[in-house]
């Protein structure tokens, strides 16, 4: 009786531990057919007077903007960065702000992906879309601000996040992405203490 109520219980034991690693693996799945953007890390280090950003991101685009990419619709990946000085009476105060956008296009008959920067207007090609979301989720050595403009004495904290932005698109496609979740890849802000 002791046996056999031991095997039943390790079957069910077994079956449990199978139905949770294929539901987890389903999870998986339908979080990368959404898409998603998560800051993993980011740190500030000053070097010659100057915060630069080092950040490593993850970017999964939905299947939707995959779509859209395949279609040659380029997407823009956008950066936010913030600069904030901490108050303690009063509201922390948003010192400075930093927009970084990236366009992320596919061309067919070079079957290339080009990340161009669209602030600088640098751009790189790939030949895979790994490559070139591997290589927009690396951002290193980017000045962020001069150390100079933050006043001396006060505590600052940095957060960053990435999102696709729809902006550059016309206001009724604008309008549509609102309404679908696919096109609402925006990861959580990602903040630390700002070291001087």
């Amino acid at each position: 009786m002791m046996t056999r109520r031991s095997k039943t219980g390790f079957s069910g034991l077994l079956l449990s531990g199978l139905l949770a690693c294929v539901s987890f693996a389903f999870a998986q799945d339908e979080a990368e057919r959404h898409g998603y953007f998560n800051v993993r890390s980011a740190s500030t280090t000053l070097v010659n007077g100057v915060q630069e950003l080092d950040a490593r991101l993850q970017l999964i685009l939905s299947e939707d903007a995959l779509d859209a990419l395949g279609s040659g619709v380029p997407l823009t990946i956008e950066l936010n960065v913030e600069v904030i000085r901490v108050r303690r009476f009063m509201l922390d105060a948003v010192d400075a702000e930093l927009s970084l956008r990236y366009e992320l296009e596919y061309r067919p008959l070079s079957q290339r992906y080009i990340v161009r920067n669209i602030n600088s207007g640098d751009q790189d090609s790939f030949a895979t879309l790994f490559s070139a979301l591997n290589n927009l989720g690396r951002i290193q050595r980017l000045p962020i601000i001069d150390d100079s403009l933050l006043l001396p004495g006060s505590k600052y904290r940095i957060r960053l996040r990435a999102l696709l932005s729809t902006r550059q698109y016309s206001a009724p496609l604008r309008l549509l992405f609102f309404w679908r979740d696919e096109w609402q890849l925006k990861s959580d802000w990602y903040e630390w203490r700002l070291e001087r």
